[in-house]
Parts: C-alpha cells; structure tokens; sequence
C-alpha cells in the first residue's frame, strides 16, 4: 500500500461515500423544487382568486367584499413557514399589473406588495410559533386567535396602505377612512372564510380523514337550497333595499354548523360568500351601502364559525369522554379478572384438597376395580358398583375444574337469567372447603320461590364468594371453632328488586375503616391490595344495583347488596 493510498472501510464502498453528497443535493432540490412548485400554483390561484372577487378600483385599492387570495395566503404561511410571503409578493405584484391595470408607479407597486407580503407573513409567524395556534382549530381559542391575528394583520396591511396613498397624493384625508376600512374588511372576511377550511383540510389530510369533510349529499342539496333561496331573495330586489334580506343567510349557515361542526360552517360560509360575490357583480352599489354590506358578511362569518367550533369542540369533549369511560370499563374488566385469580389464589390449597380427595378415591376405586376382574372369579356386580361410583369422583372433579375456568375466564360481560339458589349453590360449592379448612361453616336462607334476575352469572359470584372469604378470614383471625358465615336472598317490593345478605360472627370491622370500605386501596389485611369491595361494587353497580355494610359489631356483621328485577344492560 502506498502512502497516497486511503483504506476503505469494509462493508462501505468509495462510491456510496461519493454518492451520499449527490443523494443529499438531489433530495434538497427535489424540496426545493416542490417548494417552487407550490409557490406558482399560488400565485396563479391568488390572481384567479382576484379576479373573481374583485370589484372596482377606488383610489388605487381594489374594492372586494372579500379577498379569498389572503385568505389562502395566510394559509399557506402558517403551514408552510412565512417564506411563502415571498409567493404573496409576487401574486399581488401580478394582480395589480395584470388585473387592475393600475396607473400606480413601480416603486408604489412594489411597496404595496411588500405591505402586505410582511405584514401578512408577520401574522402567519405569530399564530404559528407565539400564539401556538393548532392548525387543526380543534378548540375555539384557536378560532380567536385565528381571526385575531387576522384582524390585527388587516388592519396594520390597510393602514400602511392607505398612508401610502396619502402621502403620494392619491387618497384624500376625507377618503382615507372609507379606502381603508373598505380595504381591511375585505381582507378579514377573505381570511375568515378561507383560511379555517384549508387549515381543517390540512389537518385532516395528514389525519387521512378527508372524506370526513362533506356533509351526506342530500344535506348537501339541502343546504345548497336554502342558500340559493336566500340568494334569490336577496337580489329580486331592484335597490339595495333587497340586502336587509341579507338576516335570512343566517339560518344556513347556523344549520350546517350545528349538523357538522367547523367543517359545516366552513363549506356554508364559502358557498354563501361565492353567491354573495356573484350578486355583487350584477348589482353596482355606493361606498357607504357596500360597507354596510362587509360588516354584515363579517358578522355572518364569525357568527358561523363560533357556533361551529363549539359545537366541533363539544363533540370532540363527548367523544374523549366516551373513549374515558371505555378505557375505564376496560381497566375496571381487567382489575375483576386480576381479583378474581387472586381470590382463586388463596383458596389453593382448598381447592387442592377439593380435587385431590375425589382423585384418590377414584385412584383406590379403579385398583380395586382391576383387582377383582383379575381374580379367579370375576365378581362383575361389585365392579360394576365400583366403576359406577369411580365415574361420579371424576365428574365431581371435572365439575370443579369446569366451574373454576368459567370463573377465571375474561372477556364481555355475558348477561344472561340467572337462578339465584343455583347461582348462591355454586357459591357455596366454591368456598366450602375452604371454610371447612378454618372450621367455620356455612349456611344458605334463600326461599325457592326468589325470581330469576339477569345479569352476568361469574361476576356476580365473584361478589359473592368474596364477601363470603372475607368473612371466612375474619373469623379465623381468632381461632374460633363456632364460626359461622349465612348467604340469605329476600325479594322486596317498591322498586322490585332481590338483597343479598352475607353475614358473619367475626370481630367486626373497625369503625375508622367502615367508612371507605368500598374505596380502592382500602383493606385491614396485612397482604391485602384492598380492591376487592371496591370491584365488588364497581360490578354491583353496572348491574344497576348498590352495595353497602349494613352493620359492623363483634360477631355481627353484615353485608348487603341489591340487585333490580327489571335490569336492562342495553337500554
């Protein structure tokens, strides 16, 4: 190797290390070029748009009820970063070269593009990165701060303006209020109207909801009714006496924003815009009538956007609060089937000798089954007994194990009618050895004509067998052998409901305690998590009914809950 020589790291060819400059020079350009792609689409839509909302020049500025161009500027600025003013610039450049044919001097020219290029570019940069406005106007400060920035903007651009074509001689003091308010209100409704649907189409383009934007067609047609007969209205008049009609767009437009929020109030807003502008090119009217008629289209504007992003920010309120409570249901579903393996936890060992007991017998019964059809005289009777009996054991245990997975299962609450003295049967089945074990015994008080209820049979066990080992471990805590736990069921009347009651003679609850039994993290156990009584009742509760402790007295207590008769999980 020579000293001229560069080792090439393995893996990492000399000619990706030359391209890797090309790729990055070749990607730059490629945004650049898009960028000059959407600055010329721009500026021929901003002198499109001038065009079809123009009016009549009034001292060097052009009259328009609105100018929809400033609104797709600011627009653009926002999303895409304030150089797009340079876009702005060269539109207005054009605008006033190519269509108002303006007697105006270059340097005046240039000046008023440069106007309105900063001042809008300043307002795009406010909203962007000092007010932090969302693009997606989910709230309505946004809105705010939206037409605010745009006012604000408006009324620095009109000013700066109208100065401009005072000092040069060519508005006169007396016009100058008139030429710039005209000028001010065109370009706030234009930014109004315009700006909120591009910047919700934006939103929801990268969102890829876009055909979440139009209404239903036949709303559509609707709509579009109402506003043409609006429309048609206002211009039957000869004089501009027809334009104190103008009140009656209001029902539109106030319609589409409380069907479909911001983006119905956008789409009526623009369609009402449009037909206005077209009756304003049939129709010639003086400076007072024609400012007259901005203040109203900025009122229908505002009126239509408010009522539309309150009604977009209440919807999307409602649906976060939906999504809460399913996220909590969930949780609540998760923390029920956590319990419900532990509970089955500390039953083990009952459970053990439960399924254990019935094995070995089964075990002993067939060796002796095999031994007497192995003998010299087969006594067929006895095997037959034996057999018999062996069958009952396994499905004894088969039924435990059945019972316990239908009770460890998770999934949907499955509602069904449910037997209460079947349902209290397995309960009890559940939790007898397990209070065998501590020596207390059980006892079940449910008459046998109780009706049936409708509920979810495994959760509503879960409420059971826990009030039920609950009581079982505080009886044990004292190491007594005349323990007794009662499960009683009586139907009431007014409203027509079944209570449960578990009953017990431990040592009572502590008084500091009895208060908050049913709040999560509350327990008087030394290993206890506490969420027990509180998913006890979080499942009491979804079965329309409630849960409460009836009394707390040493070899006396008592829990009681009530389930309605005529509990309906779907209505």
């Amino acid at each position: 190797m020579t000293a001229d020589t560069k080792p090439v790291e393995a893996g990492k060819p000399a000619a990706a290390d030359a391209a890797a400059p090309r790729a990055w020079t070749d990607g730059l350009s490629r945004a650049h070029l898009a960028q000059l792609t959407i600055a010329a689409v721009f500026v021929v839509a901003y002198v499109a748009l001038e065009r079809i909302s123009f009016i009549h020049e009034y001292r060097g500025l052009p009259v328009t009820p609105w100018n929809p161009g400033l609104g797709v500027a600011l627009a653009l600025m926002i999303v895409g970063g304030a150089r797009y003013g340079l876009a702005l610039f060269a539109g207005i450049t054009a605008a006033e070269i190519v269509l108002l044919q303006t007697h105006l001097d270059w340097p005046v020219i240039l000046g008023i593009g440069a106007i309105i290029s900063s001042g809008y570019a300043l307002a795009a940069r406010m909203a962007h990165q000092t007010l932090r406005l969302n693009v997606a106007l989910p709230h309505l400060r946004d809105i705010l701060v939206l037409l605010a920035v745009g006012i604000g903007g408006a009324a620095l651009v009109s000013l700066l303006l109208g100065a401009i074509l005072l000092a040069i001689g060519h508005l006169q003091i007396a016009d100058f209020l008139l030429a710039s308010g005209t000028l001010f209100l065109g370009d706030v409704i234009g930014i109004a109207v315009i700006t909120p649907p591009l910047l919700r189409f934006w939103a929801r383009w990268r969102e890829r909801t876009v055909r979440q934007l139009l209404p239903p067609a036949v709303e559509l047609m609707v709509l579009g009714a109402m506003i043409a007969a609006a429309l048609w209205a206002i211009g039957g008049q000869a004089d501009s006496d027809g334009f104190k009609l103008f009140y009656v767009l209001f029902l539109p437009v106030v319609v589409a924003a409380v069907r479909h929020g911001l983006d119905g109030a956008c789409i009526s807003l623009a369609a009402t815009q449009l037909g206005l502008v077209g009756l304003l090119h049939l129709h010639e009217y003086d400076a007072r009538i024609f400012a007259e008629f901005q203040i109203l289209m900025f009122v229908l504007t505002a009126t239509g956007l408010i009522v539309g992003v309150i009604v977009t920010e209440r919807r999307a309120s409602e649906q976060a609060a939906r999504e809460a409570e399913a996220q909590l249901k969930e949780k609540q579903a998760e923390a029920a089937h956590t319990a419900r393996f532990s509970l089955v936890s500390s039953m083990t060992s009952a459970l053990a000798h439960e399924i254990n007991q019935p094995m070995t017998a089964a075990r002993a019964l067939a060796r002796s089954v095999q031994h007497i059809l192995r003998g010299p005289v087969a006594d067929l009777e006895r095997a037959d007994r034996n057999v018999t009996t062996l069958i009952a054991h396994i499905d004894r245990v088969g039924g435990i194990v059945s019972h316990m997975r239908d009770f460890l299962r998770r999934g949907r609450p499955h509602f069904s009618t449910i037997l209460i003295p079947q349902m209290l049967g397995e309960t009890i089945s559940l939790a007898s050895t397990d209070a065998a074990s501590h020596g207390v015994r059980l006892e079940l008080d449910v008459p046998s004509n109780l009706p049936p209820i409708h509920g979810d049979r495994i959760q509503l066990e879960q409420v059971l067998l826990n009030l039920v080992r609950n009581a079982i471990e505080a009886i044990a805590t004292q190491r007594r052998t005349d323990g007794v736990v009662r499960i009683v069921a009586r139907q009431h009347d007014a409203p027509a409901r079944v209570e449960f009651a578990v009953i017990d003679n431990g040592p009572g609850i502590a008084s500091e305690l009895a208060g908050r039994l049913f709040e999560p993290f509350t327990t008087s156990k030394r290993e206890g998590l506490g969420l027990g009584l509180s998913i006890c009742a979080s499942i009491v509760e979804s079965h329309g009914g409630r849960i409460w402790l009836q009394g707390s007295i040493a070899s006396a207590t008592e829990f009681r809950f009530s389930l309605p008769l005529d509990y309906n999980p779907s209505a």
